[in-house]
């Protein structure tokens, strides 16, 4: 597909969308962003996104939100939010609210983003084709909105079971840097870099591949002791103390798909080379 005057609308322009915005942007899209901040707005006016100004609860509020709407694709990056003891309620009714919009405007195509906490810890490779095994709120909630998404008759959506968010201004040796008597820390990481997130969504647009769940995520698992002593010596945090111990629980996700469908080869497919 020639992206040159696609109209794609990025709902939640945080640490991955908004990069992804001034990326599309760059490749001649119509890209409109939302915010929740109104102190983001001039820099999406610097980069020719077009701003919003929209948040989404039991009911979408903001700016202008019909031309927001009329869009060929709709990009879903709004994560739920962990704190919140009602999540698995109240993140799947947001997704609810936003295709009724959606629908009524005429967007029929959707890229959400999910996460690999839906699979649980089963201590095994696991791939898409796996049932999935939720184990907190959050991941309750992705999965539910996951077989919401994918019942839209009238929608093709792709959903990204996306690995550990890290790059740029997320550094990974900040997340445990001081901690001590931390458990786990044979268990293997399942993470991914901001470019190659950015990068595999290009390719899912341009390749119009819809209606399927990839996982993204790197080709290596290095334990959660190798990489997160490795991210803050490198990075020049305090380093992390884990506790010794035989076992772990966890999972390894597997990228094969992706990869394999998309002919994807990963800039970091090294956690340890972030």
């Amino acid at each position: 597909m020639n992206l040159t005057s696609l109209k794609i609308s990025i709902l939640g322009c945080g640490w991955l969308g908004f990069p992804l915005a001034i990326h599309l942007a760059n490749k001649g899209c119509i890209v409109k962003g939302s915010t929740r901040s109104p102190q983001k707005l001039a820099a999406f006016h610097q980069y020719k996104i077009l701003p919003f100004l929209i948040e989404v609860n039991k009911r979408i509020k903001g700016n202008n939100i019909p031309l927001f709407f009329q869009s060929d694709i709709l990009f879903i990056n709004i994560p739920p939010g962990r704190k919140r003891k009602d999540v698995a309620r109240s993140h799947p009714l947001q997704i609810m609210v936003i295709l009724e919009h959606a629908r009524k405007y005429g967007i029929n195509k959707i890229l959400f983003v999910s996460s690999t906490s839906v699979y649980g810890n089963v201590n095994r490779i696991v791939t898409e084709a796996d049932e999935l095994k939720p184990e907190t709120p959050s991941a309750h909630a992705l999965v539910e909105i996951e077989e919401l998404l994918m019942n839209q008759r009238d929608m093709e959506v792709t959903i990204l079971r996306m690995g550990g968010l890290v790059g740029l201004e997320r550094p990974a040796g900040r997340f445990l840097a001081g901690k001590t008597g931390l458990k786990n820390g044979l268990a293997p990481v399942n993470m991914v870099h901001q470019e190659d997130c950015i990068s595999i969504i290009t390719r899912i647009i341009e390749q119009e591949k819809w209606g399927v769940v990839y996982n993204v995520c790197s080709d290596e698992h290095p334990t959660k002791k190798e990489f997160y002593t490795h991210q803050a010596t490198k990075q020049g945090f305090e380093i992390p103390v884990f506790l010794e111990e035989g076992d772990y629980i966890g999972k390894e996700v597997s990228n094969y798909k992706v990869k394999k469908e998309l002919n994807y080869r990963f800039k970091y497919p090294d956690p340890m080379g972030y």
